[in-house]
């Protein structure tokens, strides 16, 4: 009896896998969300192309614009072929009979999701240096470091992500058949060491990438009270410089921690989903955590462009300036009661100069 459970649980987890027509789901969604992640990459993109011609790019932006082309290349990788599925009403197995545009799907997921999240911790590192160990940032640390760097992380990923092909892991199909991913309830040996090392791959960076947010508002904390204490001529005369370099420093901080935000609320059910499913079966909840997985390179780009430094400094700017023009106008009125008045008395003198003005002999009144 025992026996008999066992296997009907196999067949339904992979009964998915093995249809050839889409069943469900929406493609007006799939729709939508492709069209929100070009346009959101593309304009990223331009953002990027606007600051690095009015200043040399930094190692920061050389990580960001790395990140923002690999979202890009992400969405168009997965995206058309779900469209592509609803409109043949064909699931991903059923448009190759040797399986290759789920392996293709299935690949181009668990890569970039690593490659993302490799280069936001890359990401961390750099401001880590950058406040922590300005010498050896400046020292040791240039743009070429992070060209180099993202090669790094594309050709290991590239390699974790081939090993399925080879018998190390396993690409399956999910509902509604327009999807496939890492098999998250392997039976053989290896497909489940597989899974396990994809998800603690993830949450080893994700960890690493928060502990390095933290060490840096740790820091810019220190600085700010650091220039708060200075004083004397020489630090007036700096003052403002480090206070635009801080303001510089905490701008880079909020769109990378926004970014880091958004990835591992999108990634971490997929961790947790991981670690369940060696122990629990749960079919739905793993198709939750692939959407997550799939908005990640959709919602980066629009964080970028909404916390992008120009864009919170511009709105920052507007509020201290309508806030000091409010505190001035109360000043004035509280100095001056008078203006709180309206016309009349002005008139009433202007009335009585009239007066005086007519009563002259000679004028136009006499």
């Amino acid at each position: 009896m025992g026996e008999n459970n066992f296997t009907e649980s196999i067949l339904k987890s992979n009964s998915c896998d093995l249809q050839r027509a889409v069943i469900g789901g929406s493609p007006t969604k799939s729709a939508i969300m492709f069209s929100a992640g070009v346009l959101g990459n593309v304009i990223a993109l331009i953002l990027l192309e606007i600051r690095r011609r009015k200043q040399p790019a930094s190692l920061f932006q050389v990580l960001v614009t790395s990140l923002v082309v690999t979202d890009l290349l992400g969405t168009f990788s997965v995206s058309p072929l779900v469209l592509t599925a609803y409109l043949r009403n064909e699931s991903l197995v059923g448009m190759n009979d040797k399986r290759f545009v789920c392996g293709h799907f299935g690949y181009a997921m668990t890569f970039f999701s690593l490659v993302t999240l490799a280069i936001l911790l890359s990401m961390a590192v750099e401001r880590w240096l950058s406040i922590g160990h300005p010498y050896c940032y400046e020292k040791h640390l240039s743009k070429r470091c992070g060209y180099i760097t993202i090669a790094l992380i594309y050709l290991l990923c590239a390699l974790f992500s081939a090993t399925p092909f080879f018998g190390f892991g396993k690409y399956v199909q999910y509902c509604p058949g327009t999807w496939c991913f890492i098999d998250l309830n392997p039976s053989k040996t290896e497909h489940k060491a597989f899974k396990i090392i994809y998800a603690s791959c993830l949450l080893v960076m994700i960890v690493c990438t928060v502990l390095c947010n933290a060490s840096v508002i740790y820091n810019l904390l220190l600085m700010y009270r650091r220039r708060k204490a200075r004083r004397g001529s020489v630090q007036r005369q700096q003052g403002h410089t480090r206070h635009r370099s801080i303001s510089k420093e905490f701008e880079h901080l909020v769109l990378l921690g926004f970014m880091t935000i958004a990835f591992v609320i999108c990634s971490l059910p997929l961790v947790i989903q991981v670690y369940l499913n060696t122990y629990f079966e749960s079919c739905q909840s793993s198709l939750i955590s692939l959407l997550l997985v799939s908005a990640n390179p959709i919602i980066d780009p629009w964080v970028f462009i909404i916390l992008s430094p120009p864009v919170p400094r511009l709105l920052w700017d507007k509020l201290c300036r309508t806030a000091k023009f409010k505190r001035t106008q109360e000043n004035v009125r509280s100095i001056h009661p008078a203006l709180n008045h309206s016309n009349p008395p002005v008139d009433s003198e202007v009335g009585s100069l009239m007066k005086v003005y007519t009563g002259i002999p000679g004028t136009a009144g006499s």
